[in-house]
């Protein structure tokens, strides 16, 4: 397939992997102007300029391709330097302006119907509502293996430009999670959360709250996520296809009777 420019709002950004070919990457995840999905992978996210660096809820006009690697219908390819960052969507009137395009992704109510959708039809990026969720922390491996740490300063190594002082101090600047994050589900089913936003909060309750870092970070994604007509965005793994992680968390609020009048005419 020849590359296309696409127009695409971006609805996922995980958080940084090591990896062999690009030294780190982040899987993203949107839906372009014409309600497809498409999975951005994989993007050296920290390594982009900063006037490419988008964020959540973010158009960007990007060239892109479908993945020869990856066959998962939503796989492209993206062209880096042919990408531009455009408007960012906000949350006014609740959430009106983003509900209008998030209405055009199939919003799945339990498990079962999501999975059975990967097989009947191969999708791979779905919308979840749970009804019930509960955090679960689990530790994590506390440092980069050796082979991470080979993968994460590879790239600079390759160039002259970067002295081994900086390989450290770049290498370093990519933090090492010491825990993992899941959501449980109200059938008992348990996946792993990987939106860097989740991460970005583990990282600011862990700075303002010290070793007390739990109960903020609870408090934001468990109790006050409850009241919110919150939503997944599930993405399978690429090499193993029957396992979903949550790759974004969407929570708009509830809708009010007026909003749901305002939401029915974007139908």
């Amino acid at each position: 397939m020849q590359p296309v420019f696409e127009n695409i709002l971006i609805l996922a950004k995980t958080y940084p992997s090591p990896s062999s070919k690009y030294s780190e990457t982040s899987c993203v995840a949107g839906i372009n102007d014409q309600g497809l999905m498409r999975r951005l992978f994989p993007i050296p996210f920290r390594l982009l300029s900063e006037n490419q660096q988008f964020k959540k809820w973010q158009w960007v006009r990007a060239k892109i391709a479908k993945s020869p690697t990856d066959h998962r219908p939503e796989s492209y390819k993206l062209f880096i330097d042919d990408m531009e960052c455009k408007e960012i969507i906000d949350t006014k009137n609740g959430w009106l302006s983003r509900r209008e395009w998030l209405n055009k992704i199939p919003v799945c109510e339990d498990f079962k119907t999501l999975n059975a959708d990967r097989i009947a039809q191969g999708k791979t990026l779905l919308l979840l509502r749970p009804k019930q969720i509960k955090l679960e922390i689990k530790p994590a491996k506390k440092d980069w293996t050796e082979e991470e740490i080979k993968k994460l300063i590879q790239a600079q190594t390759q160039c002259d430009l970067f002295s081994k002082e900086d390989h450290l101090k770049w290498m370093n600047i990519l933090q090492k999670i010491p825990f993992d994050f899941y959501y449980r589900f109200s059938n008992e089913r348990k996946h792993k959360i990987v939106d860097w936003e989740a991460v970005m909060l583990f990282m600011n309750c862990k700075k303002s709250h010290g070793d007390q870092w739990e109960m903020p970070f609870r408090q934001k994604l468990e109790k006050e996520f409850a009241g919110k007509d919150l939503m997944l965005l599930m993405g399978t793994v690429h090499r193993f296809p029957h396992q979903w992680l949550i790759v974004s968390l969407i929570y708009p609020p509830k809708p009010q009777p007026a909003d749901i009048e305002k939401i029915s005419l974007l139908l």
